[in-house]
């Protein structure tokens, strides 16, 4: 499944965080910001080293939904591992 494309335009238009923020809120649940809040808090812990055990240990979370992470930032070319190497 990918994302509407629509979807992608409105978000890529939005040029306040305020305004981004306020549009997450109100098309997400407060569980599905968690969960995307914390994705990019354990790639980003991932990156900067920490193994999945610790992570897994510091959120308590499973060590599968590390796992996908892990597998986004050993693809040199994914657009996650650019961002976080800027």
């Amino acid at each position: 499944m990918s994302v509407d494309p629509e979807l992608l335009k409105v978000i890529a238009s939005m040029d306040s965080l305020a305004d981004l923020n306020r549009f997450f809120e109100d098309i997400f649940t407060p569980a599905e910001l968690d969960d995307i809040s914390l994705r990019w808090k354990l790639m980003k812990d991932l990156h900067h080293g920490l193994t999945q055990r610790k992570i897994a240990e510091k959120y308590g979370i499973s060590l599968c939904k590390i796992t996908r992470g892990s597998k986004i930032l050993k693809d040199k070319n994914s657009l996650v591992f650019k961002i976080l190497n800027s």
